[in-house]
């Protein structure tokens, strides 16, 4: 048995459980502003999915950077890749349902996974517009596994509805997007508080696990919808030495990773 962890930081825990969310047969691709992900996707392919596919940056084919240095969309992660893809070769094989795997992020999230990057407010007259959608919308619409990742767990974040719907997770819930013949969806909601998953009948986000030290209280404090809790939530498996050393001096020994933390060098 892997020896357990015990001197772990909250973004190596978020990128060590969404690394265990990858499988072996795993197509992925990144955006921008990815380096949780792209750290997961890589620490994976280090560990239990050798066989995974990344496409770094929606361009380079199982590419073989060296550590995360620059954006994650910054053509050093294409670094000794099989081949480049073109935006429309790319495009094609996600609407085929070839790259099947990705990750989003957004400004709100609400109960059903529906992720919002596009403004806050009303959309003609928005109190904030933001970068726009980009891909998202057509990975929440086509037949995606949705992983989505946050840190900033906060009631400005999860919202009870997303003031506009860039990329959809499982719309109104229940069957709503099954009914439209949409497939998938959001998998899995890691935060720097817990990880969550989605009933699987309403498909309203459940607490599923917590972060050391946090409590279901102060997740649902900390979230503007109210969450299924079961009775009996465990904290979040923990990583094992072998992880947080790959990720500290293999993978990411610049520390990327914690760029996407409010404060962090370089953030100011």
């Amino acid at each position: 048995m892997a020896e357990i962890a015990r001197d772990y930081t909250i973004d190596e825990l978020m990128v060590v459980t969404l690394a265990r969310q990858f499988r072996n047969e795993d197509i992925v691709l990144n955006g921008t502003v990815s380096f949780i992900p792209v750290a997961a996707i890589l620490l994976a392919r280090a560990t239990h999915a050798p066989g995974l596919t990344w496409v770094a940056g929606a361009v380079g084919v199982d590419a073989q950077p060296e550590p995360i240095i620059g954006n994650t969309l910054d053509p050093t992660m294409w670094k000794r890749c099989v081949m480049y893809l073109s935006q429309e070769h790319m495009w094609s094989y996600v609407h085929r349902g070839v790259l099947e795997t990705f990750c989003i992020r957004g400004a709100q999230i609400d109960k059903y996974g529906n992720v919002n990057n596009t403004v806050i407010g009303d959309y003609a007259r928005p109190r904030v517009r933001l970068p726009g959608s980009a891909g998202m919308g057509d990975m929440g619409s086509l037949d995606k596994r949705i992983f989505i990742w946050t840190t900033t767990h906060t009631p400005r974040t999860f919202v009870e509805r997303v003031d506009f719907r860039s990329c959809a997770g499982y719309l109104e819930g229940g069957d709503s997007r099954e009914r439209l013949g949409l497939k998938n969806g959001p998998q899995l909601v890691i935060t720097n508080l817990c990880v969550m998953d989605f009933e699987p009948e309403s498909k309203h986000m459940r607490l599923k696990s917590l972060h050391p030290g946090v409590t279901a209280e102060e997740v649902q404090v900390q979230t503007g919808f109210t969450l299924i809790i079961p009775k009996d939530v465990p904290q979040t498996e923990p990583p094992t030495v072998e992880e947080i050393r790959l990720l500290r001096e293999v993978i990411d020994p610049y520390g990327m990773r914690r760029r996407e933390f409010r404060g962090a060098p370089g953030r100011e």
